[in-house]
């Protein structure tokens, strides 16, 4: 990252490390979430990264707001940064305006119907809806997915969490007015598919960094017959292979957030979600192995993490998802496998 973006992780990294403790994840457990954080977000404008200048915000890339993602990650901040943010990134990529109040987005794979310029259906596991204003989501129309945003004074909220007590809530719209109409294209639509899957990725790379860490930590400062258990074989074992996953992990973030850059981007991003998933289970397997019992109580902050990846893993468009993509394209493709796995 160029000294600007360091500067600006840097920022909120020091924010998130002094105001984020346990008990301000803990919140979500009681219904509640971490205003303070958010507010303070909001009142240093990082919420603004990657809007364009033109918008008033910093004009910022991807690189700049897929690193925020994954400080979201680590340190498990129980805001709606990731999805406000990601709806104001879409509404820029199909040249709209941005939302200045709280938004969150939803790119369902079985959209609303729209129909005379009102949407009526179901929308399952929506990230923070009961907190916004405003939601971005999809709906089709005589087979043709469209980009909306709709006022969500206009849906009945169900009210859910996911395994990891993050607000995952379920809608109801009947006859309801849209606020922005948008017919995307088969390649816009794909891409607005790997956006909000990236934004998972960094995420989950995030929570990986952190539970490695807290693994390492807890290896070094626990003893068993008179030394640290980092000494023994196994822990030692269960180490190293927290340290592949967690630097394979990193790589294929660091990939694809080069990539959209670029504009470069093609499987890449499907790829490192089938890789995240598997990452996921393996992390979370030996963190718990190393931790043993204290790792799975409520007071011991691993399974802030270990939850997370357990709930972004079966979310968005999932690895199964991915894998059906991908097979489809093979098989429809006029090379062979090894000629489309290794095209450059």
């Amino acid at each position: 990252m160029s000294e600007m973006k360091d500067m600006i992780a840097g920022v909120v990294e020091r924010i998130f490390k002094e105001k984020v403790e346990k008990e301000t994840v803990d919140l979500l457990e009681t219904g509640k979430w971490g205003e303070e954080v958010w507010q303070l977000l909001v009142e240093n404008e990082i919420e603004k990264v990657a809007i364009k200048e033109g918008h008033g915000g910093a004009g910022g890339d991807y690189e700049d707001l897929f690193h925020l993602y994954r400080l979201v990650g680590k340190y498990a901040v129980p805001i709606p940064f990731v999805e406000h943010t990601l709806a104001n990134l879409v509404l820029e990529y199909v040249n709209s305006q941005p939302q200045s109040g709280l938004s969150t987005i939803h790119i369902a794979t079985q959209p609303l119907e729209l129909i005379k310029g009102k949407v009526t259906g179901q929308l399952q596991h929506v990230p923070w809806a009961r907190y916004a204003e405003k939601i971005v989501t999809l709906a089709t129309e005589q087979g043709k997915n469209s980009l909306i945003i709709i006022d969500l004074e206009e849906a009945t909220i169900e009210n859910s969490t996911n395994l990891a007590a993050e607000p995952r809530d379920h809608l109801r719209f009947t006859d309801a007015n849209i606020l922005l109409n948008h017919l995307l294209t088969e390649q816009q639509h794909e891409f607005l598919t790997q956006l909000q899957t990236a934004a998972t990725v960094s995420k989950m790379v995030g929570a990986i960094d952190r539970a490695f860490e807290l693994t390492l930590q807890f290896s070094k400062e626990r003893e068993q017959f008179g030394r640290p258990i980092h000494r023994f074989q196994l822990v030692q074992q269960h180490l190293a292979i927290l340290a592949g996953e967690q630097a394979l992990s990193s790589s294929a973030l660091d990939n694809i957030i080069a990539l959209l850059v670029e504009g470069q981007v093609k499987d890449e991003i499907a790829f490192a979600r089938l890789k995240l998933d598997d990452a996921s289970r393996i992390v979370a397997t030996s963190a718990h192995q190393v931790h043993a019992a204290i790792g799975v109580t409520h007071e011991h902050r691993l399974h802030h993490y270990t939850r997370r990846l357990w709930a972004w893993r079966d979310e968005d468009f999932h690895g199964n998802y991915w894998r059906k993509q991908l097979a489809d394209k093979l098989l429809h493709s006029t090379n062979t496998i090894w000629e489309d796995l290794t095209k450059s």
